[in-house]
């Protein structure tokens, strides 16, 4: 969990555009961030095994 001064510190507009940070917009991580889905690796297989993601399934092969 991202404390509140991190999360204040992305949301500000950086000097530089290759060095604005991305968040999950459930849990406030940066790493595992998936653009597609606004959210990372964890929150999104916690959400896909839930069903609440439309469109999204687990594969098998």
């Amino acid at each position: 969990m991202a404390t509140q001064a991190q999360i204040a510190k992305s949301l500000r507009k950086p000097k530089y555009s290759t060095r604005e940070v991305r968040r999950c917009w459930r849990c406030g991580r940066k790493h595992g961030y998936m653009r597609d889905f606004g959210i990372c690796r964890i929150c999104f297989r916690e959400l896909a095994n839930r069903g609440e993601l439309p469109g999204v399934t687990k594969s098998s092969w």
